[in-house]
């Protein structure tokens, strides 16, 4: 069985993880780590320490009123997607670990054509 990195829970909500097939399963941020336990498979988990958290970016929509995921990006081991019922809740509660300047706003879809067209214009 897993052991929690965490002694304290802040916050346990369903939640799916993003990486090849969805898995669903159960998030919980506490005061050590963000840590996502599969329903189906207990062994089946990821631990991402707070000190191992680089910076989170959100996908925001309609203003901040609709989250529909976010994505963890570690110094080391790469990029974790996940989407919970609550997202925004779970962003206010990752927020307690991790400071404000390293959550950030993931680039819209617009935005990133917007990008594209401007390197290519100042690139020639």
């Amino acid at each position: 069985m897993a052991q929690s990195l965490n002694t304290k829970l802040d916050l346990t909500t369903r939640g799916t993880m993003f990486m090849g097939l969805s898995k669903y399963g159960d998030v919980m941020i506490g005061d050590r780590a963000f840590e996502f336990y599969n329903e189906r498979n207990p062994e089946d988990y990821i631990q991402i320490p707070w000190t191992e958290v680089d910076h989170i970016a959100a996908s925001v929509m309609f203003g901040g009123r609709l989250i529909p995921r976010f994505a963890i990006f570690t110094k080391q081991n790469g990029t974790f997607s996940f989407s919970t019922r609550r997202n925004k809740q779970t962003l206010r509660a990752i927020r307690e670990y991790i400071p404000a300047d390293r959550l950030l706003r993931s680039p819209t879809f617009f935005g990133v054509i917007k990008r594209g067209i401007l390197h290519l214009i100042h690139r020639g």
